[in-house]
């Protein structure tokens, strides 16, 4: 395999704790903090790391992990996902752009999902297919790492809520859904949400479901023997006619000759 996962784990600190690595670390170490804060030093530079915070070392680089005492009300002190990997892969991967020690990319769902996806099948054994499986889970999660350190960069640039307007659409575009909903999600009344999409991303929310909704229609027709009645109507729209007209405008020719070709 081209990656090799020697630890991983999630962690609590209900009191004070100190790890301190002076001789540098052996192997890339990325750690997820997800309640409660802690402190980080590396290369002589201190880092507070509270809920969101992803940390991300290589070979060589020293850490120091502090952990301060509960507050007064006793509530957790630390806690996080961590691992330790090597292995090519993760060489090159690394090597794709700059990665600074602590990057800013909140709990996103679908990251803590792969980071305890990937801690199960570490503690299930050692066998080729276990391994093999390891190997793909730690590959998502260096590339879902990207794409979340990527999507706070537009966060930054963009604003929070448009990004998640642009999420919620993303995830709910083959299904009904009011852009009042959309709105909701994101904390912004309709009228912001319409005027930010707009503005930031050059079409409307509902173009941009259309978009993918169509995306996901040229699939089914594709790759699936369903009726493009079905299609149309798992794939989001509201009646055949509607999708035949939209599918036309887009590319040129019906569901139907799209299928036939």
């Amino acid at each position: 395999m081209d990656t090799s996962l020697l630890i991983c784990d999630h962690s609590y600190h209900y009191k004070s704790f100190n790890h301190n690595l002076k001789g540098g670390l052996q192997n890339y170490l990325f750690r997820l903090q997800t309640e409660g804060s802690c402190e980080v030093t590396s290369h002589g530079k201190e880092y507070t790391l509270s809920g969101g915070d992803l940390l991300l070392l290589r070979p060589g680089d020293d850490y120091q992990l502090t952990v301060k005492e509960p507050d007064h009300k006793g509530r957790l002190s630390s806690g996080d996902y961590y691992l330790f990997c090597e292995g090519p892969w993760i060489d090159a991967w690394w090597k794709r752009r700059n990665r600074p020690v602590a990057n800013r990319i909140g709990l996103d769902d679908k990251l803590i999902g792969l980071w305890r996806n990937l801690l199960l099948e570490k503690r299930r054994g050692s066998l080729e297919e276990d391994a093999e499986l390891k190997d793909v889970l730690l590959r998502s999660l260096c590339l879902y790492i990207d794409r979340a350190i990527t999507e706070n960069v537009q966060a930054d640039r963009k604003g929070t809520a448009t990004l998640k307007l642009k999420r919620f659409i993303e995830e709910h575009a083959t299904v009904t859904f009011k852009l009042e909903e959309a709105a909701s999600y994101a904390g912004l009344s309709l009228s912001r949400a319409v005027r930010l999409f707009k503005e930031h991303y050059g079409k409307t929310m509902i173009q941009y479901a259309i978009e993918i909704r169509l995306k996901a229609a040229v699939e089914q027709i594709k790759y699936s023997e369903l009726t493009l009645e079905h299609i149309a109507e798992t794939c989001g729209f509201a009646s055949y006619s509607y999708f035949h007209r939209v599918f036309r405008a887009h590319f040129g020719v019906s569901p139907l000759e799209y299928r036939l070709k």
